[in-house]
């Protein structure tokens, strides 16, 4: 299973006082590993500022907030990111 992390090294002005990117990635990466430790991730971390995709553009357009977070190409939360909602998706996506 594929994690997503699309963010930037600048924090989004409407996220102030939220975790950055880089700290949703890596806690992210910490919170799966300890509530599916059998489950295998593979993470990656995209800036979306240098990146050339559509996902990228879409940000940039401001269609999503960051950071974007993706389970296997599919968006499951953006902004300010809630573990409930990653793992309802991942359960979604192993049943």
């Amino acid at each position: 299973m594929k994690i997503t992390v699309y963010g930037a090294e600048v924090q989004c002005a409407s996220c102030v006082g939220a975790p950055s990117s880089i700290e949703t990635y890596e806690w992210l990466q910490s919170a799966l590993a300890r509530k599916y430790p059998n489950q295998a991730f593979e993470f990656e971390y995209i800036d979306f500022e240098t990146a050339d995709d559509d996902i990228a553009e879409a940000i940039k357009q401001d269609e999503w907030f960051y950071p974007l977070v993706l389970i296997d190409g599919e968006v499951v939360d953006e902004g300010v990111v809630q573990l409930r909602k990653v793992y309802s998706a991942i359960e979604q996506t192993t049943a």
